[in-house]
């Protein structure tokens, strides 16, 4: 059990329950808000180690959340993978120079998925470094 805490940011209650049994399943903890204006507010009280946030929200959207997520000390380093059905084709840039570390389309495959959360939680190199032993 990795007891990494990752919150949620999404309004899709299906994905949201799937996510969460999939993270749960792999040892994390999750939290979830549902649109961009309490996503904030979740993510100062939860302190999550990752986060993973839809762009399109009810109440702002994702870009807003990440652009107040960076101007926040407490946030600023949280890495955050975006996870979203918007076309990439400008969408995914946009997100990485905002300071996403990663896009991602839903659905996302499920593997490299999980292996780029492992990733963002420095949870991959920890696992080679302890394999190379």
């Amino acid at each position: 059990m990795t007891g990494k805490k990752i919150l949620i940011v999404d309004d899709d209650p299906h994905l949201l329950l799937g996510l969460t049994a999939k993270l749960k399943a792999n040892g994390y903890e999750v939290t979830c808000a549902t649109d961009a204006l309490s996503a904030i507010t979740v993510a100062r009280k939860e302190a999550p180690d990752l986060v993973i946030l839809d762009l399109g929200l009810p109440a702002g959207d994702g870009f807003l959340v990440l652009e107040r997520m960076r101007r926040l000390a407490d946030l600023v380093a949280t890495p955050v993978i975006v996870l979203s059905a918007r076309d990439p084709t400008d969408n995914k840039k946009r997100a990485l120079d905002a300071g996403a570390v990663a896009f991602f389309q839903k659905p996302p495959d499920s593997h490299e998925f999980l292996s780029e959360i492992r990733q963002a939680l420095g949870e991959e190199m920890a696992l080679s470094s302890f394999l190379k032993t």
